[in-house]
């Protein structure tokens, strides 16, 4: 009786040892695979342990907490990261904005700076241009040294198109008060009222910047001239300008 008793009991904890090794070889620590951990549960359920549940509970409510820490550490990283480009990204456009501000103010110095430089040299064009209309050389002498005065001309004229100078357009063009200056208004059969009929000095475009604006005399229209042009043909039996 005895001997059967003692053979019952070493049954029992020969099986008490294989469950225990069983379940502390499958369910080891928190990080365990959650599959394994559940399959042990199972067992653990079927076989009536409820200290090996319920440790198991535990370390799924430990696993679940943790995987909750987790998921806040992903979101407030993901948020800096957002943060950051965002930052990259205003700091990026901010230093761009910077160069093409800190380029456009260079090219404006450099424009301002050619243009007075350029503005210095113009009475030395209109020296030239007046050289060149006064000037009638008669003698071998005085033709070669013109030549040499037109080609130096040539020349500084040449540098000033380099520098994107142009002049202003007068003659047979219309009024423009932000080119030009009306010095004078005179009528003419030959030019609409408001378009340029002389130029008495030129004036000069530093690329789409005005250097200095062109002195021009300013049509007024045909005025009296017409009538008493009117008046000349009908006496001597012609047809008057305009009423061919």
């Amino acid at each position: 009786m005895n001997s059967t008793r003692s053979t019952f009991k070493a049954s029992l904890s020969a099986q008490e040892s294989a469950r225990t090794e069983f379940y502390q070889e499958n369910v080891k620590a928190p990080g365990d695979s959650l599959k394994a951990m559940i399959t042990v549960y199972k067992a653990a359920l079927l076989n009536g342990d409820g200290g090996i549940a319920s440790e198991i509970e535990n370390r799924i409510i430990i696993l679940e907490n943790e995987k909750d820490r987790l998921e806040k550490q992903v979101l407030e990283l993901s948020a800096e990261i957002t943060s950051g480009k965002e930052k990259y990204i205003r700091l990026q456009a901010d230093f761009d904005n910077f160069r093409k501000r800190s380029e456009k103010e260079r090219l404006t110095t450099r424009s301002d700076a050619q243009g007075e430089v350029i503005e210095s040299l113009l009475p030395m064009v209109d020296s030239f241009e007046k050289a060149k209309q006064q000037v009638k050389p008669e003698t071998e002498k005085e033709k070669k040294i013109d030549t040499s005065y037109q080609g130096i001309y040539k020349q500084f004229v040449e540098i000033m198109r380099s520098l994107q100078v142009a002049v202003v357009p007068t003659i047979g063009k219309p009024f423009d008060p932000s080119l030009h200056e009306a010095i004078a208004r005179e009528e003419s059969l030959e030019f609409k009222e408001g378009i340029i009929i002389q130029e008495f000095r030129r004036g000069f475009l530093l690329g789409g910047r005005l250097l200095r604006p062109a002195m021009v005399k300013v049509s007024s229209g045909p005025g009296s001239k017409k009538a008493t042009a009117v008046a000349d043909h009908k006496s001597s039996g012609q047809p008057a300008v305009g009423d061919q």
